[in-house]
């Protein structure tokens, strides 16, 4: 009698196929980021739930989970991605990278940073991290880890440029904060008031002409006395 072993074999399984990604599963995530950061810039992070952010975004927790993990994964990403739109490291790698002044880099950079507050309507981006720098979240630290810190480092070299000093050098690292901080508060600034109050504040080009020369006069002083090996506070002591 024949074997039926040959006839009942059953045929050999086909090799499976890899998995390719889905097309939309990116568009769905950044459609999440998106929604989740105009309502964090609207209402902060303590005010925002994950099921407002989910009905506008027209998903469900499932793909906020499947991208960012849980919500606060999704606010960290948030942070992240609002910090890129006030300044983009590969803006700043590429500015840094340019065979340029360091003076011209700065006034660059600078520049960008006043034009964005001379927009009608500043990006959501703006708002969040306003939001979070007056009133932190434990995902703080995140966001200065992964996009402030890089970010500071370049910066710090153009102004150690300048001044002939390395960045981490304490009058560099000073120096930054003076250096950013009116363009800060330039962004922030009502429109309505700077409009009402300062309207020689929309003449950006004007504007900056004349912060750089506020911020090269006091770097260059700064880096004198730095070299010098004179702290500006003694010498100011000296003097009264």
């Amino acid at each position: 009698m024949a074997s039926r072993s040959s006839s009942t074999r059953s045929p050999a399984p086909r090799p499976t196929a890899a998995r390719t990604p889905r097309t939309d599963g990116n568009a769905t995530r950044l459609h999440i980021l998106e929604t989740a950061g105009q309502l964090f810039a609207e209402r902060g992070f303590a005010e925002s739930t994950s099921k407002e952010i989910c009905t506008r975004a027209g998903t469900n927790m499932a793909a906020v989970n499947y991208h960012f993990g849980s919500r606060d994964g999704l606010y960290e990403a948030v942070l992240i991605e609002a910090h890129r739109q006030l300044v983009s490291m590969d803006e700043l790698v590429s500015l840094a990278s340019v065979p340029a002044d360091p003076r011209l880099k700065l006034r660059t950079f600078l520049t960008h940073l006043m034009e964005m507050g001379s927009q009608p309507r500043a990006p959501w981006g703006f708002r969040v991290v306003l939001r979070e720098a007056l009133s932190p979240s434990p995902a703080l630290p995140v966001m200065v880890r992964q996009a402030v810190l890089p970010k500071a480092k370049l910066i710090r070299g153009l102004i150690g440029g300048i001044m002939g000093l390395p960045d981490e050098h304490p009058s560099v690292q000073r120096a930054m904060l003076f250096v950013v901080l009116p363009c800060i508060v330039m962004t922030v600034a009502p429109k309505d008031l700077r409009n009402e109050v300062l309207p020689a504040l929309k003449n950006t080009e004007g504007l900056a002409d004349d912060l750089m020369r506020y911020v090269f006069a006091g770097l260059d002083a700064v880096a004198k006395e730095a070299k010098a090996g004179a702290p500006t506070a003694a010498i100011a002591g000296k003097r009264r």
